[in-house]
């Protein structure tokens, strides 16, 4: 059963449920559903990590985002790979909680998109369409719904095509994506709805896609930047990972042997990462993962070495980096270190951190 504590007396006929409550027939107990008269709800396809030819940096960022729950920005020419990427995603975030999945039950249930489908026990992927309005990304309407960053509460909210999407709708993701809840407040009501999810965002370079590759850009300077600006400093500041997507070289696609680990065996390592995580937060009701470590908190979770410091304190200045992007390297650097079973976070943990801020930095 869903709910814990109760004795379950399975019957097929009301005759049959008769005979229980008169004590004429022996019923058997079942404390829990077998996992095949559970159904699950998924509303996206995803891909193993073995389909995915070369790309060895995105498939690490992937790993990281998933160890520690952080938001990732894709960035590349079409065709290098980005959705397929963020579609494979899932297959290595580790299974639900019973809690987990029962508020994101409550949650799908309200927006009326379950189908009698039951109990939620994948983490949800949602990817809207860049024509969506702010009321069906944050929720609203009347009677009010949950919009897509609710359903996409424990799971993963993909946004691709990052800058076609209106801008008063990517503003609104901004308090959200701190807050893990979003309040809703019209004249007719006021509602809260819960919304932790992790954002993978993927985008072209420019309007043409081909800026900075092999193929001649044909954008002007001034339409490039326009492009750029689209997306507000302050949304980029809380994406923790800035990654730049390369086109597979043929000879990759085309090499026999050529497939990288499955999404199974790097489960396994999130899933430790994830254990460490749990042991770190055991008594911190509002921080689950790396990821929403609250800034007060950093230098007692994150235990940076003096080195570690040095290397980063340089960064901030050189690249003049925002408060908001220091810590948000220390939480990666956090993960990264949980990935490798580290006590402290050490130097190479923040190097590698550092790495995947290339975007806001230039």
């Amino acid at each position: 059963t869903i709910v814990e504590g109760l004795a379950v007396f399975p019957v097929r006929t009301l005759s049959g449920a008769l005979d229980v409550l008169q004590g004429s027939v022996a019923a058997s107990i079942r404390s829990d559903l077998p996992e095949s008269e559970v159904p699950c709800y998924r509303t996206q396809r995803t891909f193993d990590f073995s389909e995915i030819c070369g790309q060895r940096l995105a498939r690490r960022a992937l790993e990281i985002a998933a160890a520690g729950s952080h938001n990732l920005l894709m960035s590349g020419p079409p065709g290098s790979g980005k959705t397929m990427l963020a579609r494979a995603l899932p297959s290595i975030l580790p299974q639900l909680t019973r809690e987990e999945a029962i508020e994101t039950t409550r949650i799908h249930s309200t927006a009326g998109c379950l189908n009698d489908s039951g109990l939620v026990q994948l983490r949800p992927f949602r990817s809207p369409h860049h024509t969506i309005s702010d009321a069906g990304l944050v929720g609203g309407g009347n009677p009010p719904r949950p919009g897509e960053i609710s359903l996409a509460h424990h799971g993963v909210l993909f946004l691709d095509e990052l800058p076609e999407f209106k801008r008063n709708v990517l503003e609104s993701l901004r308090q959200p994506i701190e807050a893990g809840y979003i309040n809703i407040v019209r004249s007719e009501y006021r509602t809260q709805y819960p919304c932790s999810f992790m954002l993978v965002a993927a985008m072209n370079p420019c309007p043409c896609g081909f800026y900075g590759s092999e193929t001649a850009c044909k954008c002007t300077p001034g339409v490039f930047h326009r492009y750029r600006h689209r997306i507000s400093g302050p949304l980029l500041d809380r994406i923790d990972l800035h990654l730049d997507v390369i086109p597979v070289a043929s000879d990759v696609l085309t090499g026999i042997g050529a497939k990288g680990e499955s999404s199974a065996e790097i489960r396994i390592r999130v899933g430790a990462a994830r254990d460490a995580q749990f042991g770190r937060f055991l008594h911190e009701p509002f921080i689950h993962a790396n990821a929403q470590i609250p800034p007060g908190r950093i230098s007692h979770f994150v235990r940076p070495t003096s080195h570690a410091m040095a290397l980063l304190s340089v960064a901030f200045r050189k690249f003049r980096l925002s408060p908001r992007s220091f810590h948000r390297i220390l939480r990666v650097a956090r993960t990264i270190a949980d990935l490798t079973g580290d006590d402290r976070t050490n130097v190479d943990n923040v190097a590698e951190a550092l790495q995947y801020r290339s975007d806001t930095i230039a």
